[in-house]
Parts: structure tokens; C-alpha cells; sequence
């Protein structure tokens, strides 16, 4: 549909009707990360790959835990991709091949980039009691995926009010607001908050596919319930959509252009064949110097697990 046609529709008494068509509802499934740490895994799934760049999305917590017992993920590799974390509550303190070491408190964002390869650590700090944070990935486009690795850490991000809504602006452009995280393909993160329950009208990108999934409590997108269970996807084509969000709550929007190649994605690394998976798994395996070392870690490397026998491309 084109924008011109979307306009004219979105005058009409059918507008919600036209809009709903490119609207699907997702489910969300548990797993597990780290000592037990139960998260809700949106992306990817079998109903829906990737939205832009955006090919992973887990969302951890909230959870309490003792002191000493949280988040403690140790050393493993990743290639090809850019692990995004936004943390809303609690600190987990990052570690990489490169020498970077970063704690990361609420309301800042990790954004480390693999490129050629890396491998990093996630550790809660002893006295750490509390952890809720959304953990993404970003995959690379084809003329950037052998980049070399880097770490980049963002205490501080722009926030716009408007509707009484607070609107943090993670990745890209939005409400006139420009996010510094460096990003190689047309992304947009934004994170919603509010206490009181608020109505407004979102502008959107009609080139982009968008998703939406509650961090905190409920909203509702042009009709459709988000909960934490769920998770809803825009199709290119919309240019604006009515969001409600309920007391309380958090909502995290992506959205991108649809990516530019077929990609596969295994344990924790993104390729565009399977030879280039597998050799890295070897590598990996093998503690070949493509990952580097991280020395400050008391405990064992994660194992890589049985590569398969034929994957299918994601996009």
C-alpha cells in the first residue's frame, strides 16, 4: 500500500480497519540465562524473524534475587552482530576481549559490537539484589559484518514528554530527538514510560516494520491487548498509530528498515552461511586468538553446543 493510499484511507471511517491489516499479534516464550534467570524471548520466532536490524530480543527481569546469586554469564564469543542492553533496574558489570570493563547502571545502554569477533562476560556485582534490563541484537550489515569489535557504553540518552509520556530515545530519531548509539543500518529504539495511564498518536515511519513489547504492566496498540505475553508487529506501510499506555507501565518500540540479506543466526552468533558459522564455532572451540581472552574471570568459558545439520536463513 502506498502512502498516498494511506493517507486517503486514514480519513475515512475504515482507517482503524486498513491500519489492523498490517497489525500481528505474537507470543512470547520463557527461557532461561545465566543461575535460573527465566526471560521472556520475543525475537527471533518462528512468526517473526527480524524487524530491521533488530534479530534478538530478550527480556529479563523484573526479578530480586540474594546478594551474590545473580546474573553471572561467563565468557562467550560472538561475530557478526551488535549486542544492545538497556538497563532499567539494577547493574551488571560488562567485560570483553578488547579490555573494555563497564557497570552498567539503569537508564544507560552497553552497545558492543562484534564485527570479526569477540567474546564478553555478564556478571551482577556481589551486592546486586535486583535486575530488569532488555538484552538485543542488532545484526551487521553485509559491508560492515567483519568490522572490528569495540565497546561503547551510553550513560546518557535523549528524554522527551509529551502526551504524559516519557520518551527515552535509545537508537535513531524520534520526537525530534537524536540518539548517540552508532548503529550501521536505519534503526529506531525507543522506550515509553508512564505512572499515570496516557492516550497518543505515534508518527511512523512507513518504510520501517515495528514491534512493540511491554517492559512493565499493559498498553494497547490501535486496539490490540500488549501484555507481557505478547508482542505487536506493524508491517511497513503505517505512518501513524494510536497507543495507550496503562498505569505503570513500560513499552519498548523497534522499529528498522527491513534488513538488506537473509541471515543465519546460531547460539551467539549471526553469518550469512553455514560454513562461516561452523568455522567460528571451531575457532571458538579451539581458543583461537579471533576471540581473545578475558583474564579477570574466575570460572570456565561457556561450551559451544552441536552445530546442525542444515539452518535456514532469517530475515
Amino acid at each position: 500500500m502506498t502512502n498516498t493510499n494511506y493517507t486517503e484511507l486514514s480519513k475515512s471511517d475504515d482507517c482503524e480497519t486498513i491500519i489492523n491489516q498490517f497489525i500481528q499479534d505474537i507470543p512470547l516464550r520463557n527461557a532461561e540465562i545465566g543461575r535460573g534467570t527465566i526471560i521472556k524471548r520475543a525475537l527471533p520466532s518462528r512468526h517473526k524473524r527480524m524487524i530491521g536490524a533488530w534479530c534478538f530480543l530478550d527480556h529479563a527481569g523484573p526479578v530480586s534475587f540474594p546478594k551474590g546469586d545473580g546474573l553471572d554469564v561467563g565468557p562467550h564469543p560472538h561475530i557478526g552482530l551488535q549486542t544492545f542492553t538497556w538497563m532499567i533496574e539494577g547493574t551488571m558489570l560488562h567485560n570483553d576481549s578488547v579490555g573494555s570493563e563497564q557497570l552498567i547502571r539503569p537508564k544507560q545502554v552497553n552497545l558492543m559490537t562484534a564485527g570479526y569477533g569477540i567474546s564478553h562476560t555478564e556478571v551482577a556485582p556481589d551486592s546486586e539484589t535486583k535486575m530488569h534490563a532488555a538484552q538485543l541484537w542488532i545484526a551487521l550489515p553485509d559491508a560492515k559484518i567483519n568490522m572490528a569489535p569495540r565497546f561503547d557504553h551510553y550513560p546518557e540518552l535523549p528524554v522527551v514528554e509529551k502526551d504524559g509520556v516519557e520518551f527515552t530515545v535509545l537508537v535513531g530519531e524520534f520526537l525530534n530527538a537524536k540518539s548517540p548509539v552508532a548503529v550501521h543500518t536505519e534503526l529506531l529504539g525507543v522506550d515509553l514510560a508512564v505512572k499515570e495511564m496516557a492516550t497518543t498518536r505515534l508518527k511512523l515511519n512507513p518504510k520501517f516494520e515495528y514491534g512493540f513489547m511491554a517492559l512493565e504492566g499493559t498498553a494497547t496498540i490501535n486496539g490490540h491487548e500488549l501484555t507481557q505475553d505478547n508482542m505487536v508487529v506493524l508491517e511497513p506501510g503505517v505512518i501513524e498509530i494510536d497507543v495507550q499506555i496503562h498505569s505503570d507501565s513500560r513499552v519498548l518500540l523497534l522499529g528498522g528498515e527491513p534488513f538488506e540479506s537473509p541471515i543465519l543466526l546460531w547460539w551467539n552468533f549471526v553469518g550469512r552461511t553455514q560454513e562461516e558459522l561452523q568455522h567460528a564455532r571451531e575457532q571458538w572451540i579451539n581458543n583461537d586468538a579471533r576471540f581473545g581472552t578475558i583474564p579477570n574471570y574466575q570460572g570456565p568459558r561457556l561450551e559451544a553446543p552441536t552445530f546442525p545439520d542444515r539452518m535456514h536463513p532469517s530475515k
